[in-house]
């Protein structure tokens, strides 16, 4: 349960630090990041597999790149639901969630299962190898 709020809470602050950028999103404040955060939480858990499933072709002839679409389109679906979390237009649904997945993964990265902050402390030996 934990990890689940730190992740949330790191969404919120992907979310902020995107509406900070200026790609195309515009947060009026941390409590509408917060829900954002939370109804995008909610959408990826449920509509995205099933999106991904259905728009399967398409994603393999593009190689991947239709995923942005779809994480355009619940972006959009977010800013329509959310007040004071507002996105212009689809090019700046697709920057935006690119820098929202950029920076969540590059957030959450440090963070395990229980909601930890863990790091790898590596020492080098008397034998030149890092451990």
């Amino acid at each position: 349960m934990r990890g689940l709020l730190v992740r949330w809470l790191l969404l919120t602050l992907a979310i902020m630090l995107t509406s900070f950028f200026g790609v195309g999103i515009h947060v009026s404040g941390f409590f509408a990041a917060f829900f954002a955060a939370m109804v995008l939480g909610v959408l990826n858990a449920l509509f995205r597999p099933i999106l991904l499933v259905l728009t399967l072709p398409i994603n393999i002839l593009t190689l991947g790149l239709f995923t942005f679409v779809i994480n355009a389109l619940l972006l959009l679906m977010v800013s329509g639901v959310v007040r004071g979390f507002y996105v212009y237009g689809f090019w700046g649904a697709v920057f935006g969630s690119l820098v929202i997945s950029l920076v969540s993964w590059l957030l959450s990265s440090f963070v395990n299962e229980r909601g930890t902050i863990g790091y790898i402390d590596l020492k080098k030996s008397n034998r030149n190898i890092w451990e």
